[in-house]
């Protein structure tokens, strides 16, 4: 995780780690490089439970405007479908890794979040957005499908179908104070308090046990999907059975009773 990156920032603090997509003189545009390293970073946080909670951000004045399309050298003819279905893989599971991953990501957005910058904004788990924030699905704007990265996966299973139909065939963009009401966003902030919100969500996940933060995501994953009401009990039961094993869960307990800040020791 300490290793150098090209077109990424990587800080730690404590079970936070903020991970900032860094090539803002291009928007902080998906390179071949950037996809490469995102992957990278998403392998080790797969197996690296020391960190808890991912915050996602852009550097500069935009989260991510989507695919660098210069680099990528739109208008050459394509290779094969095999190396094309290869390379669009390579790009999608960025959303699949986020979704899996143990941690918990929240999305701090803040200007553009196009393309496939959306769609690592979708593929999080708490999306917050700057005043400026402005997404879309821009893949349809370039004479592609909108349905690219999860998006078809996960727009309308957070905003429902009409408004998700309406943002992908159009290619429109939806601003901060649409994407509140909309429930797209948790909350909007000036951008200058963006990073401190983030933050702050962020503390309020930390101070849950570790186990019990995991299990939560994985079982909100898998009951989006539920074919029943009893299918999503039985992954909650057999969370609860397992945290209650624990000794965090004894701690938290008596931190509840004695009305103290309980101290998780993910055992």
């Amino acid at each position: 995780m300490n290793a150098p990156y090209e077109t990424l920032e990587l800080r730690r603090d404590g079970g936070l780690l903020w991970l900032t997509l860094d090539r803002p003189q291009v928007l902080n545009a998906l390179s071949r490089r950037l996809v490469d390293e995102l992957h990278t970073v998403l392998d080790l946080l797969h197996d690296d439970q020391s960190i808890r909670v991912v915050i996602l951000r852009g550097a500069g004045r935009a989260f991510c405007a989507g695919l660098d399309l210069k680099e990528t050298n739109a208008g050459s003819e394509p290779g094969s479908v095999t190396q094309g279905l290869r390379a669009q893989r390579h790009i999608a599971e960025l959303a699949m890794k986020i979704h899996r991953a143990p941690q918990p990501f929240i999305a701090a957005v803040h200007g553009a979040a196009a393309g496939g910058g959306f769609a690592l904004a979708l593929a999080s788990d708490i999306r917050i957005a700057g005043e400026s924030a402005r997404m879309n699905a821009a893949f349809i704007r370039i004479g592609l499908s909108a349905c690219d990265v999860g998006v078809s996966y996960f727009l309308p299973r957070i905003v429902g179908s009409s408004i998700a139909s309406e943002l992908l065939l159009t290619g429109d963009f939806i601003d901060a104070p649409r994407a509140l009401k909309t429930s797209l966003v948790s909350c909007v902030v000036p951008d200058a308090e963006l990073e401190r919100t983030a933050e702050e969500m962020a503390r309020k996940i930390l101070r849950n046990s570790p186990l019990g933060v995991r299990l939560t995501k994985e079982c909100l994953r898998y009951s989006v999907d539920a074919p029943s009401l009893e299918a999503a009990i039985a992954m909650e039961d057999r969370n609860q059975i397992l945290t209650t094993r624990t000794k965090d869960v004894r701690e938290g307990i008596a931190a509840f009773l004695e009305k103290r800040e309980p101290r998780y020791e993910d055992a």
